[in-house]
């Protein structure tokens, strides 16, 4: 079965030094690439919108990014302010330093109360996705923090937020898929960079893609 990889591609754009014209390129390239959607900061999330205006093409945001180690509120705040711009997808990163130290009700806590803010905006409810950073966890940390991700009524568990040491892995993404159990979709992201790794992902069980090469990915067979 040929697998169709650009409506699994979240084009995305976290640069610091990124500038208009680079998010006007992004959106571009989605569209002509058809890919399923733009990740992009919070400060760009209205201009994303408004460039890619009566398309299929979704805006995705990050929250508490890149490290996580914001308080719960701050983060439910700011998840609330990018939607009101209008984020159609959250990728919050999980606090890592408090599920290390098995600070669990925290984590907890967190995760329920940014489900809440996503179900708040039912019957268009966005999609909230926990970025778990898995470079920094070992196996049974992962497995912990899918559970917590799972029962919590998030939507995806994601790999990397592309800034740690490491990325996505067939290992990470099989590891994932398994713990998810059919109740969390996993997306993989960091330091996906050919054809080659991201088919081998999305064989392991990966349902979404988060890359800035995508426009490479997709020239491939072409070059």
């Amino acid at each position: 079965m040929t697998v169709q990889l650009a409506p699994m591609i979240e084009h995305t754009l976290l640069r610091p030094d990124a500038v208009a014209g680079d998010y006007e390129r992004l959106c571009r390239e989605a569209l002509d690439f058809h890919f399923y959607g733009v990740c992009v900061p919070p400060d760009r999330v209205r201009f994303a919108r408004s460039l890619l205006a009566g398309s299929s093409v979704r805006v995705v945001t990050v929250i508490g990014f890149p490290l996580g180690f914001q308080t719960g509120p701050v983060k439910v705040r700011e998840a609330e302010n990018a939607l009101a711009d209008g984020a159609q997808e959250l990728d919050a990163v999980l606090n890592i330093g408090a599920l290390k130290e098995g600070r669990f009700p925290e984590v907890e806590k967190e995760l329920r109360d940014l489900v809440a803010v996503c179900d708040g905006l039912k019957p268009d409810r966005p999609l909230l996705k926990v970025i778990i950073e898995t470079c920094y966890l070992t196996d049974s940390e992962k497995l912990l923090a899918v559970r917590l991700i799972r029962e919590a009524g998030a939507d995806f568990v994601k790999t990397s937020t592309g800034f740690g040491p490491g990325g996505a892995t067939v290992e990470d993404v099989r590891l994932l898929n398994g713990a998810a159990d059919g109740r969390l979709k996993i997306k993989a992201a960091g330091g996906i960079r050919t054809k080659a790794q991201a088919l081998a992902l999305v064989a392991a069980g990966a349902h979404r893609l988060g890359t800035s090469r995508g426009p490479d990915i997709m020239q491939e067979d072409t070059n």
